[in-house]
């Protein structure tokens, strides 16, 4: 059995650390090295509490509503001998200790621990209390029940162990403010002023809650139909901001799966229900949750960013964080370079590749379906004993019995390297279009801009398409030509045909062609972008997945591929190179008459299915793909796309990014569990230089 000398030192080696080896990255030691100076007496570096809170709370730093002079208090900590000053190894435990889940709870623990004995003494927690505590800040009775219950009454006092001292810290802002709520209800009613509340909140909670909050604390009266607030508020209050992480995972949570990115009071109490056990929170709570983040929208149903006034402590006036601040001032003073031409031409060149390869993909798996569509629309003659195809379905058979499976891929290749280009080309403008016209703010683009942007990424596309379209038809075709005149025309090659037509024969039937990609797009982008919003619920919190993408970029590219097939039926009669006795058109009305009189009405929706189970899946995996591409393969160095400032998704999640890699970060945190005891706690006081004599100095005393 262990000695009891044994088990003490196991406790404290366990709360209070022992000599580690040190082990620190790079950076860190750079850090206490930079910072450090030169022992006197052994020649090794060393902090002493000024040095300290220069490593531990650079001056770059958001220190929000707490004095950076604060940090000094966690000197005495990393101090392990006491002696006043902090070697490399301390810093190294430091660290380590910063980086432990319990962190926030230990710090405070070895802060009131003054003989270092693994255990707090009531009267060493009393003494710094008192000679921490603010002027004129509202008591705390130390004698009351509530403290006794912990530490045992005036002739029983007992020492709190680690897990009991944490778990008094726990309580302690619940007690205070409970005490305060006491000593301002002067007629016992269970009310008190708006103002008396707000001194409460400001003194005992300050140091965790947004400007927003402590701007508008007298507003709480305004959920009831009193003039006053109850203990029933405050302590409502209290809960919500003491769960503030849960309440932020339901909101994110219940916001994920709302169409239009945000909730109404009774969506968060349902997802509330949902994610925890038992009901957490009460139909109050979530009143002055609303309350809060309501007060510039008051429409009942809010998002991310409404919350995020509530939620971030350190959302500051007008909404606008320390950190956007600091970055507004950089940017203003020029020290944050714009983007270079380069980076520019390089992000252009980026968007072209990923175009060009999901174009690439697209078009390869479709394009047997193309070419079925072009021999349909490429048969003439009003007489079905004339057409070589019954219909599709047989021109699949036929193409595949003659000349084999390699014949559905006739000429894929000019196909793949031409649509690489016309649909990066395509994306791109319609990209560039939708920015100019989208509002700033909203996020918002009227339907007539939408098309516009659309028709324009159309036209733009032809100086491509049109070229592509002549070469690979004529290709698609050769193979019929072929079986019909038993192997007298010889098969041409992609160069022949383009050396055959020359610049001006590769631009034939080009208005044709205008005509109908111009419409195509203004149709498509549009509904595919809206069936994204309002049929699959994307929104700035929910992003959609493969499947959906697809489903959406396959229905957008039904009624744009029909509803311009007699466009494509005109440009492909163009484009083709006649057979003996086929008629030539000399031109897009030629074409358009010659084709309704000739072959009737009809005929202009000759391979109108095949084009639409063609160019609808073709869309829709190129734009999947593409939209697949650039969540895999980001483009290096970018910023994350800012689709809506939410402050609870961005601010907060930065911040726990921060917690586990900044040392800063982890000690403000530790703070904040400090300051519940007294916002002024650390604090040094100026003009008070008795009281500070009695101070021990790791505290700042003399």
């Amino acid at each position: 059995m262990s000695s009891p000398t044994t088990v003490k030192e196991a406790v404290k080696s366990s709360l209070l650390g022992s000599e580690e080896p040190v082990n620190l990255s790079a950076s860190y030691r750079a850090t206490f090295l930079s910072n450090a100076k030169k022992d006197e007496k052994t020649g090794e570096p060393v902090m002493g509490p000024e040095e300290f809170i220069e490593a531990i709370a650079p001056a770059n730093e958001d220190y929000s509503k707490i004095h950076r002079n604060q940090y000094g208090i966690l000197f005495r900590v990393a101090d392990r001998s006491g002696n006043g000053q902090v070697t490399l190894g301390d810093w190294a435990a430091f660290l380590n200790l910063l980086n432990k889940s319990d962190a926030e709870y230990e710090i405070a623990f070895r802060l009131f621990d003054v003989d270092r004995t693994g255990t707090v003494q009531y009267e060493d927690f009393r003494r710094l209390y008192e000679l921490n505590k603010g002027e004129g800040s509202i008591p705390f009775d130390w004698d009351c029940e509530w403290a006794k219950l912990y530490i045992g009454d005036k002739s029983k006092r007992h020492n709190l162990s680690y897990p009991e001292f944490s778990q008094m810290l726990r309580g302690l802002q619940g007690e205070r403010i409970r005490q305060a709520f006491q000593r301002f209800d002067n007629n016992k009613d269970g009310y008190i002023e708006p103002e008396q509340f707000a001194k409460i909140i400001i003194e005992t909670a300050k140091h965790k809650l947004s400007d927003h909050l402590l701007e508008n604390l007298s507003t709480l009266c305004n959920i009831s139909t009193s003039s006053k607030i109850s203990y029933a508020n405050v302590r409502a209050f209290q809960n919500m901001i003491k769960e503030m992480d849960l309440v932020e995972l339901i909101i994110r949570k219940a916001i994920s799966q709302s169409s239009d990115g945000k909730i109404t009071r009774n969506e968060f109490l349902n997802e509330a229900a949902k994610i925890t056990r038992f009901s957490l929170f009460t139909p109050m709570e979530a009143d002055i949750l609303f309350h809060f983040a309501s007060l510039d929208e008051p429409s009942g149903r809010l998002g991310l960013q409404d919350f995020a006034k509530v939620l971030d402590p350190q959302w500051v006036s007008r909404g606008i964080s320390e950190e956007s601040q600091k970055r507004a001032r950089l940017l203003q003073e020029g020290k944050l370079a714009a983007p270079s031409a380069l980076m520019k031409v390089a992000e252009s060149a980026y968007s072209f590749v990923l175009g060009s390869v999901a174009g690439a993909f697209g078009a390869f798996m479709v394009y047997p379906i193309d070419l079925v569509k072009t021999r349909m629309q490429n048969q003439r003659g009003a007489d079905p004993g004339q057409r070589l195809y019954k219909n599709s379905i047989d021109c699949f058979r036929k193409v595949v019995a003659n000349e084999g499976v390699r014949g559905l891929y006739s000429g894929v290749l000019p196909q793949l390297v031409g649509v690489a280009p016309e649909k990066a080309i395509k994306l791109t403008v319609n990209d560039i279009v939708r920015g100019i016209f989208t509002d700033k703010k909203s996020g918002h683009i009227d339907l007539p801009y939408e098309m516009l942007a659309g028709g324009t990424a159309g036209a733009c596309q032809v100086v491509f398409t049109n070229p592509l379209e002549i070469v690979k038809i004529r290709l698609q075709v050769q193979g019929e030509m072929v079986k019909a005149t038993e192997g007298a025309t010889p098969k041409r090659s992609a160069m022949w045909i383009v050396k055959n037509l020359g610049l001006k024969g590769l631009y034939k039937g080009a208005s044709a062609c205008l005509l109908r990609d111009v419409p195509f797009s203004a149709i498509y982008f549009p509904t595919y972008s809206h069936l994204k919003k309002d049929m699959f619920g994307e929104s700035p919190t929910k992003k959609l997945g493969v499947l959906q993408l697809l489903t959406a970029g396959a229905i957008a590219g039904m009624p744009a591929a029909y509803l311009t097939t007699p466009c494509d039926v005109i440009k492909t009669r163009l484009q083709v190179e006649a057979r003996k006795g086929d008629t030539n058109y000399t031109g897009l009305r030629h074409a358009a008459k010659t084709i309704l009189k000739e072959e009737g009405f009809k005929a202009f929706f000759k391979g109108g299915p095949a084009r639409i189970l063609r160019s609808s899946p073709q869309f829709g995996f190129t734009l999947a793909a593409y939209e697949v591409l650039q969540s895999v393969l980001p483009f290096p160095g970018k910023a994350k796309e800012q689709q809506v400032h939410t402050g609870v998704a961005e601010v907060i999640s930065s911040m726990r990014e921060k917690d586990v890699a900044s040392p800063h970060a982890r000690s403000r945190n530790a703070l904040k569990i400090i300051l519940d005891i007294d916002e002024n706690f650390g604090r040094v006081r100026t003009g008070d230089e008795k009281a500070w004599k009695a101070v021990p100095r790791f505290m700042g005393g003399n």
